[in-house]
């Protein structure tokens, strides 16, 4: 076998090397999606919701994005359907664990979330130094926020998620209230 064989074989798996790693590296640069494209979790594409959809082809068009109003979302909260926000948790579950027996796994078990101090799960120690020197308890317009936009609210933490769609919010928020033995009182 001469050098040029060598090159080829080392060229074929560099070149299947970049078709595994890559795809995940883009998907993480460019905050797990792009516009009309689903987020990537585990390898598999997951659908945007129709309003995130819209919302990076206004930002690619160059309109303004709308501020967000956590108020707005909150008033949601009360009449939303926690059956919806858990049939949206399905994309959270990659990584975080929702039983109350469930160890913390790649992000930290979400079981009592509401009302637990932030970056505070006993047995889950990789949490950012930006979510552990937040300080307070998650409530729900912090978890709005964070929801919302993660990276904007808390600039430095390791958790990339972007929920746009006000309903689809607080169907979520409303599912992870219920994951508690006593859950916090409605906004």
């Amino acid at each position: 076998m001469d050098g040029f064989e060598l090159s080829k074989i080392g060229g074929a798996f560099l070149a299947a090397a970049l078709l595994i790693v890559g795809p995940k590296t883009v998907a993480n640069m460019t905050g797990g999606h792009s516009a009309g494209e689903g987020a990537r979790l585990g390898g598999y594409a997951l659908p945007l919701p129709k309003a995130t959809e819209a919302k990076a082809e206004a930002g690619a068009a160059g309109a303004p994005a709308a501020a967000f109003d956590a108020a707005a979302v909150l008033k949601l909260v009360s009449t939303a359907k926690p059956e919806a926000g858990e049939a949206i948790f399905k994309r959270c579950s990659t990584c975080h664990a929702n039983d109350k027996a469930a160890k913390s796994g790649t992000g930290p078990n979400l079981w009592g979330m509401l009302g637990r101090k932030k970056g505070a799960r006993e047995d889950y120690t990789g949490y950012s130094e930006a979510l552990k020197g937040k300080g307070g308890e998650w409530n729900f317009p912090d978890l709005a926020a964070f929801l919302h936009n993660s990276k904007e609210w808390l600039p430095g933490t390791k958790m990339n998620i972007n929920i746009a769609e006000p309903a689809e919010l607080a169907d979520l928020l409303s599912y992870l209230r219920t994951l508690s033995d006593s859950p916090v009182a409605l906004p």
